[in-house]
């Protein structure tokens, strides 16, 4: 068994260290989350226009299984692409941490009262209870669903599953949609994610972007 485990480690690096680098990230989250004092609001104009729907808790909640499948898809089938969504992730998650560490931040746009009483308001209102709204930006679940977008576009694994891609886009679109309808983000929170995440593409696939940049540089000469 520790033989196994031995060679699994070997032939999968990235998928150890980010592994290991999720029980650390794991335990600094717990300890901002439960951390009192207090927090910068985060509000924008355009928050109190956005409607609350219950419906995208669904998505919302697949989002745990999106990354993490993704990694462990990624990470075995394609190590290229999987390393590079690992490491894309890692960059973005630490950030996170050290803003919410340095700069406390939270929300107040969570409903007091709810309209209808069904299924998914219940899983909301449950939602509620077990996460805080504080330590919300830039916004995790936009940051690492626009991760893994870029690697299943990217990916030579699904280039003969055009619906399979399809499908796993419109559940990132849908899960960085249903941080701002139910009221579990604010909208800055999806714009600074998305900023974040437009930086680390640059550090993370700067081999690649590099030969890209200058090829075109050549033909404008030409």
């Amino acid at each position: 068994m520790l033989r196994v485990l031995k060679e699994f480690c070997k032939s999968y690096k990235a998928l150890t260290i980010m592994f290991f680098y999720m029980i650390i990230y794991l335990i600094s989250f717990q300890y901002l989350e439960q951390r009192e004092g207090a927090y910068h609001v985060i509000r924008f104009g355009i928050d109190a226009y956005i409607p609350f729907c219950e419906y995208f808790v669904i998505p919302y909640f697949l989002w745990f299984a999106y990354v993490a499948v993704s990694v462990i898809y990624f990470g075995m089938k394609d190590q290229e692409e999987g390393n590079k969504l690992i490491a894309f992730l890692i960059i973005g998650m630490t950030v996170f941490i050290v803003v919410s560490a340095l700069f406390p931040n939270g929300h107040n746009l969570r409903p007091k009262t709810f309209d209808r009483d069904n299924i998914c308001v219940r899983l909301v209102k449950w939602l509620y209870t077990i996460d805080t709204s504080t330590n919300v930006v830039p916004s995790i679940h936009v940051y690492n669903s626009i991760a893994v977008m870029i690697a299943v576009i990217r990916t030579k694994c699904l280039k003969t599953h055009p619906i399979i891609k399809a499908a796993l886009l419109l559940l990132g679109v849908s899960i960085i949609c249903a941080t701002v309808l139910i009221k579990q983000h604010s909208t800055l929170d999806v714009c600074t994610a998305c900023i974040l995440a437009a930086l680390v593409y640059t550090i993370c696939y700067r081999d690649e972007y590099a030969p890209h940049h200058q090829k075109e540089i050549v033909k404008i000469k030409y």
